[in-house]
């Protein structure tokens, strides 16, 4: 969820059969999604289990990222692990070469863990996953995949749509689920 779904209720949300939320908290080095706190706090008070993300500019200094991110994204045990959410495209339009991309991605989740003392989930789209599957590290994935399920054991969430309807919401939204590895890890 982000500043892009408005206003939210999130006492229908929660009565909607969801049980878990991310919340955009940041992009890139200095943008920060104006409705976090507010989204956060919103879904906590409704009961949901909620996780922070930050969505990743390869253009820019992945510990200049982490920075950004852990200055918004409250630290916690009872939250759901950070995630970084990594796409081709967006603001920044270079194609790096994957040990360029994981030095940056690895910058970034260094700050990030050692804060978290856990792992980071990466959210990857398909083309990004294609892409770039050998050069990442070893973390839970939360895997898009709108057309197929993905594999078995390669995810520990799965977006499965990314137009779908949620009460509370006036917006399109994305709908995950996680797999049965990714309770024990998260909610």
């Amino acid at each position: 969820m982000s500043h892009y779904q408005g206003t939210i209720n999130w006492p229908a949300v929660a009565g909607d059969d969801v049980a878990f939320a991310y919340i955009k908290a940041t992009e890139g080095v200095n943008s920060r999604d104006a409705r976090f706190a507010h989204n956060w706090r919103g879904a906590r008070r409704a009961g949901l289990r909620v996780g922070a993300y930050h969505y990743f500019n390869f253009c820019r200094s992945g510990r200049a990222q982490a920075h950004n991110f852990l200055a918004v994204a409250p630290h916690g045990k009872n939250s759901l692990p950070p995630a970084v959410d990594l796409e081709m495209g967006g603001a920044c339009t270079a194609r790096l070469t994957g040990p360029k991309m994981r030095r940056e991605l690895d910058a970034f989740l260094k700050v990030v863990e050692a804060r978290e003392h856990r792992h980071a989930v990466l959210y990857v789209t398909p083309q990004f996953f294609a892409t770039y599957r050998a050069h990442l590290p070893r973390r839970p994935m939360w895997r898009r995949s709108i057309l197929l399920r993905p594999a078995p054991d390669t995810w520990v969430f799965w977006q499965y749509h990314g137009r779908g309807r949620v009460a509370g919401i006036r917006t399109h939204v994305d709908l995950n689920v996680c797999s049965s590895s990714g309770r024990a890890l998260a909610l």
